[in-house]
């Protein structure tokens, strides 16, 4: 049962993570108010790929954790990655540093390389489920750089 439970958590736990943070900061959210770089997405496509990634995110280290139990560094990567992820929202639409956020984005971008670079070492297929995650973070990257330049 202890093995099950632990194997749920891996999995869904950047899923609830993200929703509360997503619910946490929906008041805030000026989007739409904001000017935006060109390739600039509609807001409603953002909860629909996040909900894709973090679903990859949480079979990625629960397929890294079933063969590589004992592991330290990728496990403290991936959760300090994790919560550099939920903390930009909370910077970028909550207080509104949106120069702070491009630092910290790019930051993220970093641990999620490294993050990446860490499971293909020990687990192929946990590396590539965050190809995705990886580009479009990437994506986000550019998305803050313009709304800062922009606005």
């Amino acid at each position: 049962m202890k093995k099950v439970i632990t194997s749920l958590f891996y999995l869904f736990l950047p899923i609830v993570l993200g929703s509360f943070v997503g619910i946490f900061i929906s008041g805030n959210i000026d989007y739409t108010y904001l000017s935006q770089p060109p390739l600039a997405p509609p807001k409603i496509l953002f909860p629909i790929v996040w909900s894709i990634i973090y679903l990859l995110m949480g079979i990625s280290y629960f397929l890294f954790r079933r063969e590589n139990e004992y592991a330290t560094v990728e496990p403290f990567i991936y959760y300090l990655q994790l919560f550099v992820n939920l903390l930009w929202s909370i910077i970028f639409f909550v207080f509104k540093w949106r120069f702070f956020s491009i630092l910290w984005i790019l930051l993220l971008d970093f641990l999620v390389v490294y993050m990446i670079y860490l499971f293909f070492q020990k687990k192929k297929i946990s590396a590539y489920l965050n190809i995705p995650y990886l580009i479009w973070i990437l994506f986000a990257t550019y998305l803050t750089i313009g709304i800062y330049l922009l606005n």
